[in-house]
């Protein structure tokens, strides 16, 4: 009787299978980030204005957030870890149709099925760290998020090294990261159906103690889950003015070259690698009501000196202002699962689907604006995005680790 007992109060981390589901979430991010850090090449190449570059993020964006909660519903009643392999099959097609796009039709077909890639792949690989936690969630979102991040970063530094000085035919290179990605997804999926069926068993042996929780009342999760939409929004619309328009922004204030201001791009994703993983980790100590004050209202000073600040101090608050903002992602998405335990999936789906799909309408609302005020005037609104933050006053106060 006390060998399982000891399992059930001390669950295993599986930290292989963590930094393995971290490497496979850098290399669908990095092959996704490479369509903003082409913006540039394509603009010039198709004559492109604002609001068709921002109409590419919201089809990437649309393709990735609708089926999300969808795959997630799914895959809460019949678990589908195998279906990684078959999102970034999606992502591969996508890929390889970017590097040959002849048309701005094609492209946007293109960049639809690398979304589509995304959506299957964040829902079930959400559940699978969650499972491989052992009870540190801050831990393993952090880690998963990280993967993430780097690769966002990692996709404009490759861009600027490979596809800026050789064209947009060699995206296809790009395809062998896909083809190593479905191999580490088959380990993983392996690996997932084992930690599942023990977790099973420890719910099982739980429910029959006694010791499972109630759920939340349902408008405890309802207002939760609001004011956390509009957290992710606020988050999403600053984070998104500079993942599409950053380059543009460079260039036009500063005339920087386009590989200065891929760099000054791959700066700030990395920045936002540190920040969520440094997030998640901080999270599991001082608690995810916090960590989302801190990083959703803190970088408020920061982004409202953005606008006025030259070359250098711009690369030094752009540092800043993401590895604050960045921590909050974790903590949110743990936050809502701990409102609804019961639906790991969908709230992966909904969530990562609410990050791509909000960024997408974001990206196209500060396209437009860019081309009738500014760049300049666009970031000077921005600004004021962080105050959103004051709504984490409304989160109700749920017990963490349930």
């Amino acid at each position: 009787m006390n060998a399982p007992a000891q399992t059930i109060a001390q669950p295993k981390t599986y930290l292989a299978v963590l930094l393995i589901l971290s490497l496979t979430h850098l290399l669908n991010d990095l092959m996704q980030s490479l369509i903003p850090a082409i913006y540039p090449i394509i603009k010039d190449t198709y004559s492109l204005d604002f609001v068709q570059i921002g109409m590419i993020t919201l089809t990437f964006q649309i393709a990735g957030s609708l089926l999300q909660p969808v795959v997630g519903y799914v895959t809460d009643k019949h678990p589908m870890p195998y279906s990684t392999v078959v999102g970034m099959t999606f992502t591969l097609a996508g890929l390889v149709g970017l590097a040959y796009a002849s048309s701005y039709a094609f492209i946007l077909a293109s960049v639809a099925c690398i979304g589509i890639g995304s959506s299957i792949f964040h829902p079930e690989a959400t559940r699978m760290a969650r499972y491989a936690s052992g009870g540190r969630q801050g831990l393993a979102q952090g880690l998963f998020q990280v993967g993430g991040q780097a690769g966002g970063a990692l996709g404009p530094l490759l861009a600027a090294l490979v596809v800026v000085p050789r064209g947009q035919a060699s995206l296809s290179w790009f395809s062998a990261l896909a083809l190593l990605a479905m191999v580490l997804m088959v380990w993983t999926a392996g690996k997932h159906t084992a930690i599942r069926n023990q977790i099973e068993a420890a719910k099982a042996a739980l429910s029959g103690a006694g010791r499972m929780h109630a759920p939340h009342p349902g408008k405890t999760v309802v207002l939760g889950l609001t004011v956390l939409t509009l957290l992710m929004f606020s988050k999403n619309a600053y984070v998104e003015s500079f993942r599409s328009f950053y380059t543009f922004y460079l260039i036009e204030r500063f005339d920087v070259s386009i590989p200065v201001s891929q760099l000054m791009l791959f700066v700030f994703l990395v920045s936002s690698a540190a920040g969520a993983l440094i997030g998640g980790i901080v999270g599991d100590r001082i608690g995810r009501y916090r960590i989302i004050w801190i990083s959703v209202l803190g970088p408020l000073p920061f982004t409202l000196l953005l606008p006025y600040a030259d070359f250098f101090w711009t690369g030094v608050l752009t540092v800043t202002i993401n590895l604050i903002m960045a921590s909050a992602f974790a903590s949110i998405l743990i936050y809502a699962m701990e409102l609804v335990p019961s639906r790991i999936g969908l709230v992966g789906g909904l969530f990562y689907g609410l990050n791509f799909g909000l960024g997408g309408i974001a990206a196209a609302i500060l396209g437009g604006l860019a081309d009738s005020i500014g760049i300049e005037e666009v970031y000077r609104i921005c600004s004021f995005l962080p105050l959103a933050g004051l709504l984490t006053w409304m989160l109700p106060r749920i017990e963490e680790g349930r």
